[in-house]
């Protein structure tokens, strides 16, 4: 059927005839001259008939999109008639979008209704936070016994990425405590002539607990931080969508190798902290303090303790979960642009370390308890 395209204008109504097949039209002259005449200020009404509309593609559709924008535009009245019932749903669809961005409420309430929001939000986020540390320990479970999606690989890179990668920055940060540890400790003991003791004060100091907390500190910045934008940019890309949608949870895909491999690496990672503050302790004893080097070691060998060692082995680990469950949840909590990314990583960082010391203080009052 031929396409036939014509249009009319009676007194203050512009009438548009269709009828025919329209596919692909493309006579770019004839839409020119149609839209010219419906921004006419003497026309106040635009009719578009399709008494004979045969078949129709989006080329047709957009004709009458811009005929209908154009009518809103001047305040005109628009009509279509005989028009098949989908058509005119795809037409109204298109204009019922409000493509202007919402403007958030600037407007603040009273003291009560700003306390109630605040508690609201609290108890909502404890709410989310205690979920996702559920999800994460079932998915943990899945995990050791074979039942998860995890793949070995991506443990592998993992395991990779929070071992001889991060030794470096962990033997220099806690060489440097040790040996500001030695420093510290001897300007006291000097005083007693007693600073032989250094070596025992800086063994204690560093297995207990100074080589758990700076390697903590250390991972969350790293490590953590690492975890967040890594998944907060999957969120932004969409792609954990995407495993939702394989049948993929995520918790098993993405949290879980990297929780496994900060609970494998965080307490070797302590031990070997533990080693390089002790000596950074031994420079300063044996270089500054004039401490011969086998003394020094015999005292420091004879301040260790099975007790101060599992104990500073015990923070590591808790660390290693306290990081791995902080980094994955902000990055899966993430928002869906570039600025929610650096949010998440942000926060990931700032609540490790603040668990971090929070769980000091829980396992000191305990290990005071029981006498360890």
């Amino acid at each position: 059927m031929r396409q036939d395209f014509d249009f009319n204008i009676s007194g203050k109504t512009l009438t548009l005839n269709i009828s025919g097949d329209f596919i692909s039209y493309d006579n770019e002259e004839l839409k020119l001259r149609l839209y010219s005449a419906a921004e006419d200020d003497k026309v106040r009404q635009l009719i578009v008939n399709a008494n004979q509309l045969g078949q129709w593609d989006s080329t047709l559709a957009i004709i009458i999109f811009e005929l209908k924008k154009i009518a809103l535009k001047n305040q005109k009245t628009f009509e279509l008639r005989n028009f098949p019932q989908n058509f005119e749903r795809l037409i109204n669809l298109a204009f019922s979008v409000d493509r202007k961005p919402v403007q958030p409420d600037t407007s603040s309430g009273g003291f009560l209704e700003n306390v109630g929001i605040w508690g609201t939000k609290l108890v909502a986020g404890v709410h989310k936070g205690f979920n996702f540390i559920k999800a994460s320990g079932n998915s943990f479970f899945r995990s050791i016994v074979g039942r998860s999606f995890m793949r070995g690989i991506d443990l592998s890179f993992a395991l990779e990425d929070c071992t001889y990668k991060a030794l470096p920055i962990v033997s220099l940060i806690s060489f440097m405590v040790g040996l500001i540890l030695a420093f510290v400790g001897a300007v006291q003991l000097k005083t007693f002539g007693a600073q032989i003791y250094v070596a025992s004060l800086v063994t204690i100091g560093m297995t207990r607990i100074m080589g758990a907390i700076m390697t903590g500190i250390i991972m969350a910045g790293r490590t953590g931080a690492s975890y967040a934008a890594t998944i907060g940019t999957m969120q932004v890309n969409e792609e954990v969508d995407a495993l939702k949608t394989m049948g993929v949870d995520p918790m098993d895909f993405l949290v879980s190798p990297r929780m496994i491999a900060l609970i494998i690496t965080m307490p070797l990672l302590t031990m070997w902290s533990d080693f390089m503050g002790m000596l950074g302790g031994g420079f300063v004893g044996v270089t500054m303090l004039g401490i011969p080097f086998q003394k020094y070691w015999e005292l420091s060998i004879d301040a260790i303790s099975l007790d101060n060692f599992l104990v500073g082995i015990f923070h590591g680990l808790v660390f290693g979960v306290v990081i791995a469950i902080c980094g994955c949840y902000y990055g899966i909590f993430c928002g869906r642009n570039a600025d929610s990314v650096g949010s998440a990583t942000t926060k990931a960082v700032v609540s490790a370390i603040v668990w971090m010391i929070v769980m000091t203080g829980i396992i000191t009052v305990c290990c005071e308890v029981l006498d360890i």
